[in-house]
């Protein structure tokens, strides 16, 4: 592989012309240039608000940016933090088609006998997937945890192996479920890191069903529950995401929240009391919001930089990232960025949009914060006859 640098952009630079008018008398000597303004250093950014919380993180949804942590890599009961996770799971059975939302589905007598927070559906009877959905999320019902869980993968036990597979694939290193409402077991866990990885995921790839994170309460069986989110009522902002509570795991909740064009995405595990839950995680989205912004650098698919290619229908190609390229900085100080690429010696047609061929690392201010996969951006053909033997004897002496 070879590497190399190249800058890309600079965001949020401070610029200052004086512009000073001079009178002059007759013979006058013209006055001196003003000196120049100044260059003022960014105040430091405060640390974080002290949360009396097991483990906490606040991390950036565009970027990944983690703007405060207090052990966030520790093992937690996540209780019905869970079940967004399981949410995750239905919502790529719905994406791909394998189960509809207005699927009917049978209570088993197993869903029904579930303990703990309940949608109350009825054993025997017929429930929508749609409804279920939302006696999970609003509600969050056990019983209908459950059902649906039985209705994606035919078991639990099935459902909890899809679980955790799609944990591994989201990179959440820190966590393994063993049922899906979050019934305390002691090889089931997750960590406040895994927490906001997954919550970002379920935002980013299921904006379409995200929506019920936000709805305030939902009727069954002539029952009215409301979400146990107080923050849906107390900031505008928070639209999501998920409440947990056992004795033991103690007051749990995730939060995201979207002020103008920036989402933070915050979970706080292991606090006393339902308020206590709620101000942890204010405090902790108002610090993100307070301190730091976010910029679009570059959209899905923009070329960062040409490539030579070898033997095929064009002689280069641009390479692109696959998702839009976020940065996080200090507000109104967000640092010079440029980006190191990583890349083979040699490209040799025919290349593919969907394979990658070398990273991109993005770089702010010396220090490397993410690193991306690039592809071409646009497919590369193998070339005529001519070409690939005219680039195979280049080759040669190349």
């Amino acid at each position: 592989m070879t590497r190399f640098n190249t800058a890309l952009t600079v965001t949020i630079a401070a610029f200052a012309v004086t512009l000073a008018g001079c009178s002059r008398e007759a013979e006058e000597v013209p006055a001196a240039a003003a000196p120049p303004p100044e260059v003022t250093q960014p105040s430091p950014i405060p640390p974080p608000p002290a949360i009396n919380a097991r483990s906490y993180i606040v991390m950036d949804h565009d970027s990944g940016r983690v703007l405060a942590a207090l052990e966030p890599d520790s093992r937690q009961e996540p209780a019905s933090l869970t079940k967004v996770m399981t949410a995750y799971a239905v919502f790529r059975a719905l994406k791909e088609g394998r189960i509809k939302l207005d699927d009917m589905v049978t209570i088993s007598e197993y869903a029904w006998k579930q303990e703990g927070s309940r949608m109350f559906v009825q054993v025997g009877t017929q429930v929508s997937v749609e409804n279920l959905i939302q006696g999970m999320i609003v509600q969050s019902g056990n019983d209908a945890t459950v059902a649906l869980a039985e209705h994606v993968a035919g078991t639990e036990p099935t459902f909890v192996q899809m679980m955790n597979a799609y944990a591994k694939e989201l990179g959440m290193t820190g966590s393994h479920f063993t049922n899906s409402p979050g019934m305390p077991d002691p090889e089931h866990y997750m960590t406040a890191r895994d927490a906001v990885i997954l919550s970002s995921a379920l935002i980013r790839e299921f904006p379409e069903y995200y929506r019920w994170y936000s709805q305030k309460e939902f009727s069954w069986n002539g029952i009215t529950q409301q979400n146990r989110n107080g923050l849906l009522w107390r900031e505008p902002s928070v639209d999501g995401v998920k409440t947990g509570h056992t004795e033991t795991a103690g007051y749990c909740l995730i939060v995201s929240a979207r002020r103008e064009d920036m989402r933070l995405v915050s979970a706080v595990l292991g606090t006393e009391s339902m308020r206590a839950r709620e101000d942890a995680n204010m405090a902790l989205i108002n610090y993100g919001f307070n301190f730091f912004e976010t910029k679009r650098l570059y959209a899905a698919g923009q070329p960062l930089t040409t490539a030579r290619v070898w033997k095929g229908k064009s002689p280069e190609v641009g390479l692109a990232l696959k998702r839009d390229l976020f940065v996080t900085g200090q507000r109104g100080h967000v640092g010079s960025v440029k980006a190191e690429f990583e890349l083979p010696e040699r490209l040799v047609a025919p290349l593919s949009t969907q394979a990658p061929i070398g990273k991109a690392s993005i770089v702010v201010d010396g220090a490397t914060i993410a690193t991306h996969d690039l592809y071409p951006a646009a497919d590369v053909p193998a070339g005529g006859f001519f070409r690939r033997t005219v680039d195979t004897v280049r080759l040669w002496f190349n």
